[in-house]
Protein backbone atom coordinates (compact mmCIF):
# COMPACT_ATOMS: atom_id res chain seq x y z
CA UNK A 1 0.00 0.00 0.00
CA UNK A 2 0.91 3.57 -1.34
CA UNK A 3 1.87 5.97 1.67
CA UNK A 4 2.85 9.06 -0.95
CA UNK A 5 -0.21 10.42 -2.55
CA UNK A 6 0.95 11.85 -6.52
CA UNK A 7 -1.06 14.43 -8.12
CA UNK A 8 -0.80 15.69 -11.10
CA UNK A 9 -0.30 19.60 -11.87
CA UNK A 10 -3.67 21.03 -12.27
CA UNK A 11 -4.03 23.85 -14.94
CA UNK A 12 -3.79 27.18 -14.22
CA UNK A 13 -6.80 29.42 -13.68
CA UNK A 14 -7.47 32.73 -14.15
CA UNK A 15 -8.64 34.96 -11.16
CA UNK A 16 -12.18 35.64 -11.42
CA UNK A 17 -13.10 39.15 -12.20
CA UNK A 18 -15.73 39.43 -9.28
CA UNK A 19 -12.43 39.01 -7.21
CA UNK A 20 -9.63 40.76 -8.88
CA UNK A 21 -8.75 43.92 -10.35
CA UNK A 22 -6.44 43.25 -13.45
CA UNK A 23 -5.03 39.49 -14.62
CA UNK A 24 -4.20 37.04 -12.28
CA UNK A 25 -3.43 33.52 -13.03
CA UNK A 26 -3.85 30.85 -9.80
CA UNK A 27 -1.77 27.52 -9.51
CA UNK A 28 -3.54 25.64 -6.55
CA UNK A 29 -1.25 23.78 -4.53
CA UNK A 30 -3.52 21.81 -2.52
CA UNK A 31 -6.82 22.18 -0.02
CA UNK A 32 -7.31 20.79 3.95
CA UNK A 33 -9.22 18.12 4.51
CA UNK A 34 -10.21 19.39 8.04
CA UNK A 35 -12.96 20.80 9.98
CA UNK A 36 -11.73 24.67 8.52
CA UNK A 37 -11.33 25.43 5.15
CA UNK A 38 -7.77 25.52 4.17
CA UNK A 39 -6.08 26.08 0.55
CA UNK A 40 -2.39 27.00 -0.65
CA UNK A 41 -1.98 28.50 -3.85
CA UNK A 42 0.93 30.55 -5.93
CA UNK A 43 -0.79 33.02 -7.11
CA UNK A 44 0.44 35.67 -10.32
CA UNK A 45 -0.25 39.21 -10.40
CA UNK A 46 0.79 41.08 -13.01
CA UNK A 47 1.40 44.68 -12.99
CA UNK A 48 -1.32 46.93 -11.12
CA UNK A 49 -3.21 43.78 -10.89
CA UNK A 50 -4.61 43.45 -7.33
CA UNK A 51 -7.49 41.65 -4.64
CA UNK A 52 -10.78 43.52 -3.67
CA UNK A 53 -10.90 44.07 -0.25
CA UNK A 54 -11.49 40.81 1.99
CA UNK A 55 -10.95 38.66 4.23
CA UNK A 56 -11.06 35.35 5.64
CA UNK A 57 -12.24 33.36 8.74
CA UNK A 58 -9.28 32.09 10.25
CA UNK A 59 -6.70 34.51 8.38
CA UNK A 60 -4.18 33.95 5.71
CA UNK A 61 -0.19 33.96 5.67
CA UNK A 62 1.56 35.37 2.15
CA UNK A 63 4.83 34.40 1.34
CA UNK A 64 6.26 36.78 -1.64
CA UNK A 65 8.00 34.63 -4.01
CA UNK A 66 9.12 37.49 -6.68
CA UNK A 67 8.51 40.78 -8.10
CA UNK A 68 6.82 43.65 -6.06
CA UNK A 69 4.06 44.21 -4.38
CA UNK A 70 1.76 45.78 -2.24
CA UNK A 71 -0.52 45.04 0.75
CA UNK A 72 -2.93 47.00 3.01
CA UNK A 73 -5.32 46.39 5.71
CA UNK A 74 -8.43 48.54 5.67
CA UNK A 75 -7.72 51.55 7.71
CA UNK A 76 -3.85 50.91 7.76
CA UNK A 77 -1.51 52.23 5.33
CA UNK A 78 -0.08 50.92 1.40
CA UNK A 79 3.11 48.76 2.57
CA UNK A 80 5.36 47.65 -0.08
CA UNK A 81 6.12 43.29 -0.20
CA UNK A 82 9.55 41.56 -1.73
CA UNK A 83 10.80 38.41 -2.18
CA UNK A 84 11.49 36.62 0.98
CA UNK A 85 8.99 38.60 3.18
CA UNK A 86 5.69 36.99 4.53
CA UNK A 87 2.64 38.81 5.55
CA UNK A 88 0.30 37.42 7.94
CA UNK A 89 -3.56 38.60 8.31
CA UNK A 90 -5.20 38.41 11.40
CA UNK A 91 -8.86 36.34 11.21
CA UNK A 92 -11.45 38.51 9.74
CA UNK A 93 -9.47 41.18 9.12
CA UNK A 94 -10.36 43.58 5.71
CA UNK A 95 -7.35 43.59 3.69
CA UNK A 96 -6.45 43.62 0.22
CA UNK A 97 -2.66 42.80 -2.07
CA UNK A 98 -1.56 42.59 -5.37
CA UNK A 99 1.42 43.87 -7.65
CA UNK A 100 2.69 47.39 -7.55
CA UNK A 101 2.52 49.40 -10.29
CA UNK A 102 5.06 48.69 -12.88
CA UNK A 103 5.40 44.89 -11.82
CA UNK A 104 5.01 41.59 -11.16
CA UNK A 105 4.44 39.84 -8.14
CA UNK A 106 3.95 36.48 -7.21
CA UNK A 107 3.18 34.90 -3.93
CA UNK A 108 2.30 32.07 -1.92
CA UNK A 109 -1.06 32.06 -0.13
CA UNK A 110 -2.10 29.91 2.30
CA UNK A 111 -5.78 31.05 3.50
CA UNK A 112 -7.63 29.45 6.36
CA UNK A 113 -11.26 29.75 6.22
CA UNK A 114 -13.93 30.85 3.97
CA UNK A 115 -13.28 33.76 2.06
CA UNK A 116 -15.22 36.77 2.53
CA UNK A 117 -15.06 39.14 -0.26
CA UNK A 118 -15.94 42.76 -0.50
CA UNK A 119 -15.69 45.66 -3.18
CA UNK A 120 -12.98 46.20 -5.51
CA UNK A 121 -9.56 48.40 -4.27
CA UNK A 122 -10.23 51.38 -5.86
CA UNK A 123 -6.99 53.34 -7.98
CA UNK A 124 -6.98 55.60 -5.28
CA UNK A 125 -6.46 53.39 -2.84
CA UNK A 126 -4.37 51.51 -4.95
CA UNK A 127 -1.78 54.37 -6.08
CA UNK A 128 -1.42 55.83 -2.75
CA UNK A 129 1.83 56.48 -1.73
CA UNK A 130 3.80 53.71 1.06
CA UNK A 131 5.09 55.83 3.88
Amino acid sequence: MSLVEHHPKNPTARGPAEWFTGDVFIDTIARGHGDTPLSVAHVHFTPGARTAWHSHKAGQTLYVTEGEGRVQARGGPVAVIRPGEVVVTAPGEWHWHGAAPGHLMTHLAVSEGDATWGEHVSDTEYLADPP
